[in-house]
C-alpha cells in the first residue's frame, strides 16, 4: 500500500475507549438521533502501541443498524461499541467512529466552525481546511486532523492520531465518520473502502 500522506491542520479531543467485542449485524442498544452537535475529535491512548497496519488480506463484515439508519463495512475482529447515537470500532489505536444526529446538510463554513470549537478544547489538535467531495455519488465534506494523546504516566510517550473526518447528510440526518490511525501506520486503502461502503438505510 502507498504510505498515507495526511495534511496537518486543527481539531479537538474526546478519548474513545472501546471494550466490547465486535461482530457483524445489528447492535442491540437503543438510540435516537437528537440535535446537530458534532462529536468531539478522536484521541489515541498513550498506553497503546502506535502499530496496526490493516493487512491486505483482512476480512470485513458489514455493520447494519436500523435505528442509527446506516450500514458500513468494518474489519473482522475489531472491538465494537455502541453508545447512544454512535458506534465505534477499534483495534489497538486504530479507531473508527460513526455518529448520527439530526441536522441539515453540512457546509464548509459549518465544518470550519466545528473545528474552531474542537480546537478551543484541545490545543494539540491540528486540521487541514475542509473540502467538498463526492463519495460513490454521495455529497460529503472531508477534513483531516491530528490529535496527540496525554503522556503515558510511566513512559511519558504520546501517540499522534491522524484522522480523516467525513460529514454526510440525507433527509435531515447527518453522519460524522471519523477514521483514525496512529502516525506512521498505513490504513489508507482499507479506510477508503470503509467510507465508500457507507450507506443510509
Amino acid at each position: 500500500m502507498a504510505k498515507r500522506r495526511l495534511t496537518s491542520g486543527v481539531a479537538a479531543l474526546a478519548l474513545v475507549a472501546v471494550v466490547a467485542a465486535g461482530c457483524g449485524g445489528s447492535s442491540g442498544s437503543s438510540s435516537s438521533s437528537q440535535g446537530g452537535t458534532p462529536p468531539g475529535a478522536l484521541s489515541a491512548e498513550a498506553k497503546s502501541a502506535a502499530t496496526g497496519d490493516i493487512p491486505d488480506n483482512q476480512s470485513f463484515l458489514t455493520f447494519s443498524d436500523a435505528k442509527l439508519g446506516f450500514s458500513m463495512r468494518y474489519p473482522e475482529g475489531w472491538a465494537q461499541r455502541r453508545a447512544g447515537n454512535a458506534v465505534t470500532f477499534q483495534d489497538k489505536n486504530n479507531l473508527v467512529r460513526v455518529s448520527i444526529s439530526s441536522g441539515s446538510q453540512p457546509t464548509l463554513a459549518s465544518v470550519r466552525a466545528e473545528l474552531a470549537k474542537l480546537r478551543s478544547k484541545d490545543p494539540t489538535l491540528k486540521a487541514a481546511a475542509p473540502q467538498q467531495l463526492t463519495i460513490k455519488g454521495k455529497k460529503a465534506i472531508k477534513v483531516t486532523y491530528t490529535t496527540r494523546s496525554a503522556p503515558n504516566p510511566v513512559t511519558g510517550k504520546r501517540v499522534t492520531l491522524m484522522v480523516d473526518r467525513y460529514e454526510l447528510a440525507s433527509k435531515g440526518r447527518v453522519a460524522v465518520v471519523d477514521l483514525g490511525t496512529p502516525k506512521g501506520v498505513d490504513n489508507v486503502d482499507a479506510y477508503r473502502m470503509m467510507i465508500e461502503s457507507f450507506q443510509w438505510r
